[in-house]
């Protein structure tokens, strides 16, 4: 599904940690993609130390919110460094490999959605829980999710 290398990079910046580089960033954000508006222009009028202390609340305080795709534990595995290598892209050491915005990354690059695909019952659980707790992030996976094919059907796991 082509074409949604914008989208997946600016998901990307919206699921990372809200610093002033983020901030700067917004304004190009809500423009490049239009499918993460609501959440830029959201972002954009919170002020930063509580929109900061939002995505800790939703991220880090909640386990069941997980930006680690091995969390989910899907029959897909998870990526690996020698994956990014082998795509031309290093990893910074800062986050593991499976976290979600570096996928997103990936696939933003390099134009290859099979670890979305792959894990896209994850996705669609966090994006529900996300919905559940009343967070805007969960905008972020909708717009994600909607370019996706459906989850194959028997390829449910267990909940985390």
């Amino acid at each position: 599904m082509p074409g949604f290398e914008v989208l997946y990079q600016a998901a990307a910046l919206c699921l990372m940690f809200p610093d002033d580089d983020f901030r700067t960033r917004l304004p190009l954000l809500r423009e490049a993609a239009p499918q993460l508006r609501e959440f830029a222009d959201h972002a954009a009028v919170t002020p930063p130390r509580e929109l900061a202390a939002h995505y800790i609340e939703v991220f880090e305080a909640q386990p069941d919110h997980s930006l680690y795709l091995s969390v989910w534990r899907e029959a897909a595995p998870a990526p690996s460094e020698e994956l990014y290598r082998a795509h031309g892209l290093e990893t910074t050491g800062e986050e593991p490999p499976d976290f979600l915005p570096a996928v997103l990354e990936c696939a933003a690059r390099t134009g290859d959605i099979q670890l979305l695909t792959g894990h896209r019952d994850g996705l669609d659980r966090l994006r529900s829980r996300l919905t559940d707790f009343g967070t805007l992030y969960a905008t972020v996976l909708d717009a994600v999710c909607v370019t996706l094919p459906p989850a194959a059907p028997g390829r449910r796991t267990p909940p985390s």
